[in-house]
């Protein structure tokens, strides 16, 4: 998780702070993920027909390990 956060982190697509993600980025971000990440979308749209906004803040907590 530290090596992925640390990427992602170092070319500004999210900052990791405390044990929480904050994404920057999204746009970029899902440009990098792998092609699942589309599939997961598509899908959670279909089940809650919700649309999250692109440009709408991210904040992921992320246990400490």
């Amino acid at each position: 998780m530290i090596e992925a956060t640390g990427k992602l982190e170092k070319i500004g697509l999210i900052r990791y702070s405390g044990g929480r993600i904050t994404v920057l980025n999204r746009t970029k971000l899902e440009k990098r993920a792998c092609e699942c990440y589309d599939v997961v979308k598509k899908e959670i749209k279909r089940l809650l027909a919700f649309e999250v906004p692109v440009n709408a803040p991210v904040k992921l907590a992320v246990a400490n390990r």
